[in-house]
Formats: C-alpha cells, sequence, structure tokens
C-alpha cells in the first residue's frame, strides 16, 4: 500500500510538471493554414454548449439541460467518442475549466435551473471518468452568491502576479429568472487560487440587468469582460457590453456598449449567450466571438467576428452557418496538439440540430467582409 501511494504521488507530480512545461501559446501561422470550415453533429437534443481543449489538445464539449453530457475528440475535431453522462440529473452551469498547471477539467453542474445548488466534476484523466465535489463559493460584496448558468468556458491565468489563478463568468440571478428580476440581474465571476476547491466572486459587472458572459486574458494579463444584456430597459439593449480587469478578475472599470457587436437577434427586448476565445498566440491579442447576425425574430445565422487588438475594434466578421443557431461557445486548439491552429464553436442548432461542432480557421476568417470598425492588420489583409 505504502509503495503504491508513493508510486501515485510520483505519477502526479510528473503530469504536473509535464502540463507546466507544455507550451500554452505559440505562433499565429498555425491558425493561418489553407482555409478550413467543417461542421458535424455531437449531440442531439437538449440546449447549452461549452467547449474547451485539455492540456493534451483533446477538444471537449459540454451540454445538457437535464442531463449533463461530455464528448471527446483526441483527433483535434475530426472524429468524436461516445457520449458520457457526467451528472443526471442535471444543468449544465456553463464555465467548463481547464486547469493549466494540473490538467485537471472542472465542469459545473447546477441541481436545476437556478439559483439551484452546485457541484463541480472533475476529471484528472483528460475527461475520462469525473467525481463530484462540493466546492466553497463565497458571497461577493454584496452578501450575494452567484449562480453559475450560462457562461462561456473559464480560464487559467497565464499572465502577472495573478498567472495560475482560475477564473470564469458567473452571475447573479436575483431571487429567479423572470422579468420582474431583470433589473436585479449582473454577471461577475468567480476565482480561485487553491486549484478550484475554493472560490472567491468579483465585483459585479459596472451595469445591471446583464446576464451570461464571457471573459479572455490579454498578453499583457488584463481581462477582457465581454456580456449579454438581460433587460429590456437598457440602453440599445440589442448590443454587447464590455469591460476590463486589471487586477486579476476582482474589479472590472471601463464598461460599455460594443456597438458593432450584436447581442442575439434584433427583433428581441434582450441577447444571446456569446463565445468568446483569444488565441493561443505569444504576444498578440486576436480574440474570436460568436453570436447570431440577423434582424429578424428568430436565432439564426451564426457568425463570428475578429479583433486584432484585444477587443477595442471588431473589424472582420463572417458567416459560419445560415441557419439555426442559438447560444454558442468558443475556444482554440493548442501549440503542439492535434488541435493545434484550429477554432472550435459549439452551437445550439446547425444543419441536424442539438449541439453542433464547427472548427475553422483564421485564414477561412479573414475570407469574410469588413464590419468597418477599424482594419485588418496589413499583414493578414487580402
Amino acid at each position: 500500500m505504502r509503495l503504491s501511494l508513493i508510486t501515485s504521488f510520483y505519477l502526479l507530480a510528473a503530469l504536473a510538471f509535464a502540463n507546466a512545461e507544455r507550451a500554452v501559446e505559440g505562433e499565429l501561422k498555425s491558425f493561418l493554414t489553407s482555409p478550413s470550415l467543417e461542421m458535424q453533429q455531437v449531440f442531439q437534443g437538449e440546449r447549452f454548449p461549452n467547449i474547451v481543449v485539455t492540456m493534451k489538445g483533446t477538444v471537449l464539449v459540454t451540454w445538457g439541460n437535464t442531463q449533463v453530457r461530455v464528448s471527446r475528440s483526441d483527433d483535434g475535431g475530426k472524429t468524436w467518442g461516445d457520449e458520457m453522462v457526467i451528472a443526471k440529473p442535471g444543468f449544465q452551469g456553463g464555465g467548463t475549466t481547464v486547469d493549466e498547471k494540473t490538467g485537471d477539467i472542472l465542469v459545473f453542474v447546477e441541481e436545476q435551473h437556478p439559483p439551484a445548488p452546485l457541484a463541480v466534476y472533475r476529471s484528472q484523466d483528460d475527461g475520462k471518468t469525473w467525481a463530484a465535489e462540493k466546492p466553497v463559493v463565497h458571497v461577493d460584496s454584496k452578501g450575494n452568491v452567484p449562480s453559475m448558468h450560462m457562461n462561456e468556458h473559464g480560464l487559467t491565468l497565464r499572465h502577472g502576479e495573478h498567472a495560475g489563478r482560475l477564473i470564469r463568468p458567473s452571475r447573479f440571478y436575483g431571487k429567479r429568472n423572470h422579468k420582474d428580476e431583470w433589473p436585479n440581474h449582473y454577471t461577475n465571476a468567480i476565482y480561485s487560487d487553491d486549484r478550484g476547491k475554493t472560490w472567491h466572486t468579483s465585483d459585479p459587472f459596472p451595469e445591471n440587468g446583464t446576464g451570461e458572459a464571457a471573459i479572455a486574458e490579454l498578453s499583457d494579463g488584463r481581462l477582457y469582460y465581454n456580456s449579454r444584456v438581460h433587460w429590456q430597459e437598457r440602453p440599445k439593449n440589442t448590443r454587447r457590453r464590455h469591460a476590463f480587469s486589471e487586477d486579476g478578475g476582482k474589479t472590472w472599470k471601463d464598461w460599455q456598449v460594443v456597438e458593432v457587436l450584436p447581442d442575439g437577434h434584433q427583433h428581441r427586448s434582450y441577447g444571446c449567450m456569446g463565445g468568446l476565445v483569444r488565441l493561443p498566440v505569444k504576444g498578440q491579442d486576436v480574440l474570436i466571438f460568436s453570436n447570431v447576425d440577423t434582424k429578424n425574430a428568430k436565432r439564426e445565422r451564426g457568425t463570428v467576428w475578429a479583433s486584432f487588438d484585444g477587443g477595442r475594434t471588431w473589424p472582420l466578421k463572417r458567416l459560419v452557418f445560415e441557419g439555426a443557431h442559438g447560444y454558442s461557445s468558443l475556444n482554440a486548439g493548442r501549440p503542439g496538439t492535434p488541435s493545434e491552429g484550429w477554432i472550435y464553436l459549439n452551437f445550439e442548432g446547425g444543419p441536424k440540430g442539438g449541439s453542433t461542432v464547427a472548427r475553422v480557421n483564421l485564414a477561412w476568417l479573414l475570407g469574410g467582409e469588413s464590419t468597418g470598425d477599424g482594419n485588418v492588420p496589413s499583414a493578414l489583409a487580402k
């Protein structure tokens, strides 16, 4: 027994060392091979997408609103393994997070539509098996406990004094998800410095009536926060919001309306969950955002936008799928793995419905259309 424990200790230490040594940021050229767009259905039925890429480059999709399911691809998204059930019953909480220090993957599951009790499921074997744990989540500065649903994936901070911190967007629902409570809703984030055992809650995003957000870390260590609007009385309520953090996600500042980015179809009084990822390119801040791009009264025309200056401007967009497209989640491949060079979009809808995963590269996106908001860098412009 003692020998087994010692062996296990050294195996875990070796895994942690390997993950620490693995490059997490590479070069832009890996995303600039032959233009490509591919799509395939991963799950049938239900709702609520997240997508992450593990330290080994395995693409992992989580999904579901009656049970939380997961599917893995270890060949960069060409093929997908059989789906596994993480929690049944269970409600996808979003914020799926890869711990880049240990390789662990965290999936957040609420018992039902929140506000609802929370469990976290942890995988220590690249998403093959999962074990439940009960995290400690501290209240925010207003004394409120955050809900997890339904936000973009989480991340491990790579730069600055808070490097290694886990962070994911979250929200406060008020008493419930109802129009009478929307003025009390706001987005925020939870962050952990002990590998996900204990979570602290950030100050609220500086605008009420927001919900369903996304976070990206920029190359200088600042955090870019992009949020849906969830209250029809807000000005320009069908346009996205953004803000920044300079303290590792504890506070948010300089919020404003992002005029160029739509927040769902424009005939509705409030928005739609969108995806966000920063490409893992050393010293550059290429952000990709996803949402619907239609003035019709339906969620359709799934589109991705590109920013080359950390979210200050969004000069380029390209249509991914003309038909049904609801909530979406984005991620990007890791250097030195089968996922390298790909941008992954998991969305509600697609040719067969359910959960569809599209994989594209930046070379394909560069064939899109100008938004009139800033310019594509001359080195990339066609």
